[in-house]
């Protein structure tokens, strides 16, 4: 930030300001706040103040007595606090992902929502950053006024958006972590991109424990999971899934099994040597992968076709690379499934499916194959959604 930017910034907002950022007028909270830092920072019109999560990651929010709709947020940072290099906007009431995208955010745009709380979380940062003021505007209302502080305005990021386009680059690793069970998560575990081994037998047998058991509504990040990881990671409910890299895929990457409702991600990360399945969903809801790499596996996603319990699911899969492998997803189309496809790129697979169906049966049997789909009400994906090369 330039001092002219700062000196400018610190004068008294108009009345029309005032009146169009809806901030203003609300309360604040948030997940943590470092000495000296304030919730109520991010909405007092006061750039001078700023708001810093207790770590490198954290969200804030603001929130409204009534609900009010909201279609867009500009996101302001002081000097001297970490960067930004992963975020995303939040329905507090629902904690359905309105927008997202990767580094410094500025203007960021989503349809218009009512609702009473609207939420900023900070996924990934160089350190802890310090949002000064976290401005929110109305559907149909004036344009902020001010300009964002924080660099060029960032495009407006798909709803699965992840964490940039992948690339096929393998992380390297922090160092070991050697675990001899399951490790349970509640909240955000970051593993620091160590590798954490071993657990199983790197078979396709079922009935081998998880490495990473995630609690509903937790995260777990920056982790690389060595070989063998045994059943990968179980999601009991709705989780995060962020930058999370498996060595060798074993039986399943990951489970989800929540049957509650709502939406997990993957968001980042990368998967390679798998046979069968990559991300398995066993229970109801939406799973949504983005900004995901994967090489030499069957298949990126599939919803249970024989599962004791029959749900429709869902899954949305957005800037993906893939290589060398059978399927992007498999869905039930007799128990209304959908995928929902953009921005594919394929390297490879010259017998790739996209988008195949299955009809679902009872456990015991085996789903039979129905085909591939394209454009369609249970295949949401066009020819164009996929690039190869």
């Amino acid at each position: 930030m330039t001092a002219s930017a700062a000196i400018t910034l610190s004068l008294p907002l108009t009345n029309a300001m005032a009146a169009d950022n809806l901030s203003l007028a609300g309360g604040a909270d948030g997940s943590s706040k470092a000495s000296g830092t304030s919730y109520g920072n991010v909405k007092d019109g006061n750039t001078s103040t700023y708001w810093s999560p207790s770590s490198a990651t954290g969200y804030v929010s603001v929130k409204w007595s009534s609900a009010t709709s909201v279609s867009s947020a500009v996101i302001k940072q002081a000097s001297g606090g970490g960067s930004i290099s992963a975020w995303r906007v939040l329905n507090g009431d629902s904690g359905s992902q309105l927008a997202s995208g990767s580094g410094s955010p500025g203007t960021i745009n989503f349809s218009a929502t009512s609702l009473k709380k609207l939420t900023f979380e900070i996924t990934s940062a160089s350190a802890a950053p310090r949002i000064s003021e976290f401005e929110t505007y109305s559907s149909g209302g004036s344009t902020p006024t001010t300009s964002p502080t924080s660099g060029p305005t960032s495009p407006t990021p798909s709803p699965t958006g992840g964490t940039g386009t992948p690339t096929g680059a393998w992380p390297s690793s922090a160092g070991n972590v050697s675990i001899s069970g399951t490790v349970s998560v509640s909240g955000t575990f970051d593993g620091g991109m160590k590798t954490y081994c071993c657990i199983g037998d790197g078979s396709q047998d079922e009935s081998q424990d998880p490495m990473f058991k995630i609690a509903n509504g937790g995260t777990l990040q920056n982790v690389i999971i060595g070989s063998p990881a045994g059943d990968g990671v179980h999601c009991e409910g709705t989780c995060t899934i962020r930058n999370v890299w498996w060595n060798d895929i074993g039986e399943d990457a990951a489970t989800f099994k929540g049957t509650g409702g709502g939406t997990s991600y993957v968001i980042g990360g990368g998967a390679r040597n798998g046979s069968d399945k990559t991300f398995q969903h066993n229970g109801n809801g939406t799973v949504s992968i983005s900004g995901f790499y994967l090489s030499g596996s069957g298949k990126l996603y599939r919803g249970c076709g024989n599962c004791s319990s029959s749900y429709q699911r869902h899954v949305k899969i957005d800037n993906v690379l893939v290589n060398n492998i059978d399927m992007v997803a498999g869905i039930n189309s007799n128990w209304g499934d959908t995928a929902t496809i953009t921005r594919v790129t394929v390297t490879n697979s010259s017998d790739l499916t996209v988008c195949g169906k299955y009809q679902g049966v009872a456990k015991g049997s085996e789903p039979k194959y129905l085909g591939e789909g394209w454009n369609d009400s249970n295949c949401k994906v066009k020819e164009s959604d996929i690039t190869y090369k």
